[in-house]
């Protein structure tokens, strides 16, 4: 079993982790061990070919490059992971906001937080231009979710927007997607519907 990757992720200063899939178990899963015993762990992403299914430890599969080009664009999806994004917190409910800004927190991505209690405040902050993605609640008083929706994709329609609701009516979740949200959470959601949320964003495939 080779011991080169597992020696140089011990001398720390690694973010980001690309695994060939084509790599033996043994020395695929000592270098996972080694990553996860990093402090903050790098990201860690499998490449191999299209249905590969990614060990244990790892956070995403990509598809194996064959070009020089797409080398460089797998790197910048990479990249980008490792960079920190502004996220907005866009609900009525105090408790609410602050289990998703724990969540949030314990991402393997680096997300800045803030909140909004309604929608004409979130507004309000989104002018700022410096927030990329916003946790929408559907049911919020005055300026509710869909109008806060539409009102986004009018003036900043580069923002990713996650609707959220404890509806159980499937036709919200067909309206939040046809007005440009990316995504639909059903609450109570987990961290793990979050974590495939992110992955979404971040143009990975989940785990």
């Amino acid at each position: 079993m080779s011991t080169e990757a597992p020696a140089r992720l011990g001398k720390g200063g690694i973010d980001i982790v690309l695994l060939d899939g084509a790599l033996a178990d043994p020395d695929r899963d000592a270098t996972i061990k080694a990553a996860r015993a990093l402090k903050p762990p790098p990201f860690v992403a499998l490449c191999g070919d299209a249905g590969a299914v990614a060990p244990g430890g790892v956070d995403a599969t990509l598809p194996k490059p064959g070009s020089l080009e797409e080398s460089q664009a797998l790197i910048e999806r990479c990249v980008r992971t490792r960079l920190p994004i502004n996220v907005l917190i866009a609900d009525d409910s105090a408790t609410m906001r602050s289990i998703i800004r724990k969540i949030l927190s314990a991402s393997r991505y680096t997300l800045e937080t803030a909140e909004a209690a309604e929608g004409l405040a979130a507004l309000k902050d989104l002018s700022s231009g410096k927030f990329s993605l916003v946790m929408l609640d559907y049911n919020m008083p005055g300026f509710n979710g869909f109008e806060t929706l539409s009102e986004i994709k009018r003036v900043a329609p580069d923002i990713a927007v996650v609707m959220m609701t404890s509806t159980v009516d499937e036709a919200v979740a067909t309206r939040a997607r046809a007005a440009g949200a990316m995504a639909f959470l059903k609450k109570p959601f987990y961290p793990s519907d979050i974590d495939s949320v992110l992955d979404r964003y971040f143009a990975t495939a989940a785990r």
